[in-house]
């Protein structure tokens, strides 16, 4: 019985293969990959599985503006191709592909690539960059465990600055205002972001082995330096500074190394390892309270330092790149790819979520303080916000898979503002206010941190993706390099109260939904995207 259901496993796979075979012919037929096809009516290359399709033989020359549908006739169909299984031709002076080769425009819906099964029952999906990609197991879920491991000391540590920003400005600062101690804060995330318009593309020409070595023990020095700091440019140059650089070497290999095993499940995938950062933010803010009772700031940081070094030595072990580089890689960035209008739009989304996401991840423990909470309670508001962000991480990356990363992240951004309106401005100096508040923005802005790498992969090869990322990223430094000393000004010129700060973060996610449906107009035009969003 046994050998009867393998032989019958075996010959449905071939029959799948034969028909995935057939079909790949077909779509070479036709001079594109991962043709869709439907029959609705309506809309511009309206597909039941798509928001957006693109014509991919663009002519050198064209415009950016996304092709027009064909004329069709009733009951007829119309192809459409998935962005993400388009290959990416070289350009003809056989360097850099151009914007408009690599993007004509972006499908949020369609999976990213064919799936088929395997006679072992593990399922591989075909990219349109010509790559297979294994979509699990042993060595994949590997690399997504070692990327956990290193995104929990580094994103870790980037979503507990509430908890190292109240402990410092009533402590070691406390001659400093608001917005002083906030510029120490602001410098680490932005060389987090800056420094990855390097690092990117050293992972696409070399791998993660030395980045990722590099960043552990960056990331050790960095906080037992930060242990023994006491003057504002100490904690400048230990946390700021060197933290900084650490988290940007650990993260952006650990999330582009999960790009070379998934490209279906690659949301699933990303989710379950950004899920880290949020459980370090639950247990290094309750971890540390402890221990700045019981053994002092010194010996706090330290132990927090002997933490991220265990965690970050296994995962030297076990991230990996899999697919070779891309022959013109290099490790210089390159800012062309910005003439491309739905990756600049997408990038000004991104700007504006991270400027506004770091505000109430700085600032609502001292909020709670303001309001007459307890410290305790105040430091266990990070914990309760990084729990929502635990669920915001995995549940939104399974249905972007569904969905399409760039409409999930709509929501997400819809519901932060939404949140800052209706809960925290009006509710939020009452304890379930805040609580309730804390618990959507964690969801919210978890799930934001796993998409955004997702939403971006969907715009580039997968062997350029970390110079994707990096580019865009860097911009998006500058954002969090001035986002939380100003919203420290606005405290400190509204005599210490937060009511100001609440509506400059809901106006500031605001204008990101706009600019995340800026990239859905400018590939479908007006009517479809507002089809689409609605």
């Amino acid at each position: 019985m046994v050998v009867e259901g393998n032989m019958r496993s075996r010959l449905s796979w071939r029959v799948n293969r034969r028909r995935v075979s057939k079909s790949e012919g077909d779509r070479n037929n036709l001079g594109s990959s991962n043709v869709g096809t439907s029959t609705d009516s309506g809309w511009p290359l309206s597909n039941n599985n798509m928001e957006m399709s693109a014509f991919p033989d663009a002519k050198p020359g064209a415009t950016d503006a996304p092709a027009k549908a064909p004329e069709r006739h009733a009951g007829a169909t119309v192809t459409a191709v998935d962005i993400d299984s388009v290959p990416v031709a070289d350009n003809e002076s056989g360097g850099t592909p151009s914007p408009k080769e690599e993007l004509d425009a972006i499908n949020f819906n369609e999976p990213n690539g064919n799936t088929t099964d395997s006679p072992l029952g593990t399922t591989t999906s075909h990219g349109g960059d010509g790559e297979e990609y294994p979509e699990g197991g042993v060595r994949a879920w590997l690399v997504v465990l070692g990327a956990w491991l290193a995104l929990f000391a580094s994103l870790g540590l980037m979503n507990i600055l509430a908890t190292f920003q109240t402990y410092i400005s009533n402590n070691q600062l406390t001659e400093y205002d608001t917005s002083s101690v906030g510029w120490i804060f602001s410098l680490y995330t932005f060389v987090s972001f800056f420094m990855g318009i390097y690092v990117g593309p050293l992972f696409d020409k070399y791998g993660p082995r030395w980045l990722i070595l590099s960043g552990t023990l960056c990331l050790v020095v960095s906080l037992i330096l930060m242990s023994i700091s006491y003057e504002f440019w100490h904690f400048l140059l230990a946390f700021g500074l060197m933290s900084g650089l650490a988290s940007s070497l650990l993260f952006t290999p650990s999330i582009a190394a999960i790009g070379h095993f998934f490209k279906a499940r690659r949301g699933f995938a990303t989710g379950v390892a950004a899920t880290a950062g949020s459980i370090g933010g639950i247990v290094f803010p309750l971890m540390l309270h402890r221990l700045f009772d019981t053994v002092g700031f010194a010996w706090a940081i330290r132990t927090l330092a002997f933490v991220c070094l265990a965690v970050t030595i296994i995962s030297n072990f076990l991230i990996r790149a899999r697919l070779p580089p891309a022959k013109d890689a290099s490790p210089h960035p390159d800012i062309r790819i910005f003439r491309n209008k739905a990756f600049a739009w997408t990038t000004l989304a991104v700007f504006l979520l991270e400027f506004a996401l770091f505000i109430p991840l700085t600032y609502i423990s001292s909020y709670a303080l303001k309001q007459g909470f307890s410290s305790t309670f105040a430091t266990n508001l990070i914990s309760i916000l990084n729990a929502g962000s635990v669920v915001g991480r995995v549940l939104p990356g399974w249905y972007a898979d569904k969905i399409g990363p760039f409409n999930a992240n709509i929501m997400s951004v819809a519901l932060t503002a939404a949140g800052c309106f209706a809960i925290w401005l009006p509710a939020g100096h009452t304890a379930p206010g805040i609580i309730i508040f804390a618990l959507i923005f964690g969801f919210a802005s978890g799930s934001n941190i796993a998409l955004v790498p997702v939403s971006i992969g969907r715009l580039c090869k997968t062997q350029a993706y970390g110079r994707y990322y990096a580019t865009c990223y860097t911009l998006v430094s500058v954002a969090v390099l001035i986002g939380i000393p100003i919203a420290g000004k606005i405290v400190d010129s509204n005599g210490g109260e937060y009511w100001g700060l609440i509506v400059t973060t809901g106006v500031v996610y605001l204008a990101s939904l706009v600019a995340f449906a800026m990239v859905k107009v400018e590939v479908v035009g007006w009517r479809a995207a507002v089809f689409a969003i609605l």
